[in-house]
């Protein structure tokens, strides 16, 4: 009988390691959602829009920006988990403050609890950002290519299951308490939940990777990026159809705004919408995950591109509430196959010594987008109207499908 590996040996362990953590990740997000509870924490200190509409490109843009500074540290190292869950801890503590200052704000005022909000939002993201590339690499080591996106995908749903609970719970709170003790308690309470979910993580078993001894000095990490962006031509393209994709979404940030100002939906049917898209994405991601193993991670990305301009198409022709939920349950298909398959498909292009490198690149390098976009969209919507925004997303929707299936080869190294 043939010896199991390490990885074979600890597989069923270290699965449900890392869905205790993604899921009371998931959570704690519900308690301090970056789209929701803290964007409605910093609107009682100021009334400023574009403020509120920084926090969660802050986080996005923190999440990918470091990313591909720390490939060069991450490919000297025998194991990548001690320095995941140091750097997790820059992404978990900045809540923990945040609870803190929600209790102050009525001493410091609303000047200094903005300032201090918005530098521990600075200091989350890069923290968030620092602990993406190892966290990925120490997932490609220890759960096999060939079901890791049915892994992602059901970590996924776990995390939004949860999330989606939390968001309940969190409004509830908001609703039966005064401040400050209202948003400070949903910020204790998230803070909690990451340390628990940061015990569950620490249990995760990585096996020692060989590093090479005597080797030539590294080269620089320009020349890395230099070079995989001239030889490896797959991973351009697909560089490439990633950036268009963003674009291809950049409908979903005005669903909401629009369906309320223009098609003037009332809030409690918006809140039918959040339910869909929550309840859509918690199908769809272990579906689409399994889908992409047992057939290509590629093929679901184009399938993925398609939804978001049929979703943008759609939200310009369904007037009807009922069938706006069509909007919705494709907007989050899509953003399931952008970022759950997107994040699995990225791990199998290179071998393990640059894998960091490449998942570095991958998010790294299109992290501009991540501005461009809502900036796009709001310019169009705002001189033109929604109609335009939403015509040019599903364009961008079809050229990233069609990217994809031309120019995108599946990724003939997959990891183990």
């Amino acid at each position: 009988m043939e010896e199991r590996t390490f990885e074979q040996k600890n597989l069923k362990h270290n699965i449900i390691a890392n869905m205790g953590d993604g899921s009371i990740f998931g959570f704690a997000v519900g308690f301090a959602s970056y789209s929701t509870v803290i964007p409605l924490f910093v609107a009682t200190m100021t009334s400023s829009a574009t403020l509120i509409g920084l926090i969660p490109a802050i986080h996005q843009m923190g999440w990918q920006l470091p990313q591909l500074l720390t490939a060069k540290y991450i490919k000297r190292l025998e194991f990548v988990k001690p320095f995941v869950v140091r750097m997790t801890i820059q992404e978990r503590l900045p809540i923990l403050f945040l609870a803190f200052i929600g209790l102050s704000l009525p001493v410091i005022g609303n000047t200094l609890g903005l300032i201090l909000t918005f530098l521990l939002l600075i200091w989350q993201g890069i923290g968030s950002g620092l602990s993406a590339n190892p966290w990925q690499i120490m997932i490609s080591k220890v759960i096999p290519g060939e079901i890791r996106s049915t892994f992602y995908g059901f970590q996924s749903a776990g995390s939004n299951l949860l999330a989606s609970i939390g968001a309940v719970l969190s409004g509830i709170i908001l609703s039966k308490l005064k401040a400050p003790f209202d948003f400070s308690t949903c910020f204790f309470i998230a803070s909690a939940l990451y340390v628990v979910s940061w015990f569950f993580l620490n249990a995760t078993k990585e096996p020692k990777r060989a590093i090479a001894k005597n080797e030539e000095p590294p080269a620089p990490l320009w020349k890395d990026v230099q070079r995989i962006l001239k030889h490896d031509r797959p991973f351009r393209n697909f560089l490439i159809s990633r950036v268009i994709s963003q674009f291809g979404m950049m409908a979903f940030a005005f669903y909401t705004v629009y369906a309320v100002t223009i098609l003037k939906m009332d809030t409690i049917t918006i809140g039918v919408m959040t339910s869909v898209l929550m309840i859509t994405q918690f199908i769809a991601n272990p579906l689409l995950g399994r889908i992409a193993d047992a057939w290509s991670r590629k093929w679901v990305l184009v399938l993925g591109g398609l939804a978001a301009a049929v979703s943008s198409l759609l939200a310009l022709m369904i007037k009807d509430s009922a069938a706006f939920s069509l909007v919705f349950i494709l907007y989050g298909i899509s953003a399931t196959c952008f970022w759950t398959i997107g994040m699995a498909i990225s791990l199998e292009f290179g071998n393990e010594v640059d894998r960091p490198t490449y998942v570095g690149m991958t998010n790294t390098l299109i992290s501009p987008s991540t501005i461009l976009v809502p900036l796009l969209g709001g310019f169009l919507a705002d001189v033109f109207g929604y109609p335009v925004t939403f015509m040019v997303s599903a364009l961008f929707g079809v050229f990233s499908a069609l990217t994809l299936a031309w120019m995108v080869k599946d990724p003939a190294i997959r990891s183990v």
